[in-house]
């Protein structure tokens, strides 16, 4: 037999003869794996592509190198040697009970501010989307705290919650002492309610938008079925706004685990005694105003590996039901 017919029936290219073109479907195929069905979007959403990897990309993988490195500041130009050091930044920081206590501490708020942010939203958009008089002042009352300046707000929060503040006026001999802001053990729920109540407008509006695409035939026939509003509401509503719910999860959970300004503004720093020190907090302590940029970017990575395995837990758990 041939060299050329062994060729062919082994399923190489004939000598003299070229490699077959690929087919127009696959070629096609492959177009619409790289560039989508419309090509041309991607001119159009490369800036923020490039917006994306300039503001979060990059500063993310910095933050991993300057973790496995001995990493100090400078002076602008200064070119000094930071030598490869592995785990020893992680090391210093997961031995660091100050560093456990920040997590222990955004834990607790996590644990108070999620749940109430998700189901106060949907119980305020479920209401608001009925018809009720003065809707609209209502809608824009809830997101006015939103858009808000944050100091602003605060200075109203530590006019009622300071020790002689309208709230331990009103409480008198049930007041605590020592007071909200000033006690280990309130500190940080009285930042998870505030935190809650400020950005609830956010969220209402997402609920809002989730429940206009739910069917009003449904509200009517369990109506007519003779179900509550109770029960519509646990069996309809619920299940229908289910996609917006994990939404609200995952960015309560991310706005939750970067909290910085309500702790930094409320009680002075992280006070009192560490109690409201969160893990962002820390790593602006330990790399700005201590001058430790690497443990600063250790924490840092630790927390976003936190974050993401929470968000995978809530899809999990929200796909699952």
């Amino acid at each position: 037999m041939s060299s050329t017919a062994s060729d062919v029936r082994r399923g190489r290219p004939a000598a003299g003869t070229t490699a077959k073109e690929p087919a127009p479907g696959q070629r096609r195929r492959l177009r619409l794996r790289l560039g989508g069905h419309q090509p041309i979007g991607m001119l159009f959403v490369s800036p923020y592509l490039i917006y994306l990897a300039a503001i979060f990309v990059y500063p993310l993988g910095f933050a991993v190198w300057m973790s496995f490195h001995d990493y100090f500041f400078t002076a602008p130009g200064v070119q000094v040697d930071r030598p490869f050091v592995g785990l020893a930044n992680y090391t210093t920081v997961l031995t660091d009970p100050e560093v456990w206590r920040s997590f222990l501490n955004i834990a607790v708020f996590l644990v108070i501010n999620v749940p109430l942010t998700a189901l106060g939203s949907l119980v305020l958009a479920n209401a608001l989307n009925r018809k009720l008089p003065f809707r609209s002042f209502f809608r824009t009352a809830y997101y006015i705290p939103y858009i808000t300046a944050s100091v602003a707000v605060v200075g109203v929060w530590l006019f009622l919650f300071n020790s002689d503040g309208l709230v331990n006026q009103a409480l008198g001999p049930l007041a605590p002492s020592p007071s909200w802001l000033v006690n280990s053990h309130l500190a940080m729920p009285v930042v998870a309610v505030f935190v809650a109540w400020k950005q609830l407008g956010f969220f209402v509006v997402l609920y809002l938008s989730a429940l206009q695409n739910v069917p009003q035939e449904l509200y009517e026939s369990a109506a007519v079925d003779g179900a509550g509003r109770l029960r519509i509401f646990r069996s309809i509503t619920v299940p229908a706004v289910r996609p917006a719910t994990l939404l609200v999860l995952i960015l309560a959970t991310i706005t939750g685990a970067n909290l910085f300004t309500e702790p930094y503004l409320l009680t002075s720093g992280g006070g009192p005694d560490g109690a409201t020190t969160s893990p962002v907090l820390l790593m602006y302590q330990r790399g700005l105003q201590q001058g430790h940029p690497d443990e600063a970017a250790a924490i840092g990575v630790i927390l976003v590996v936190l974050i993401t395995t929470v968000s995978l837990v809530y899809r999990r758990l929200v796909e699952r039901d």
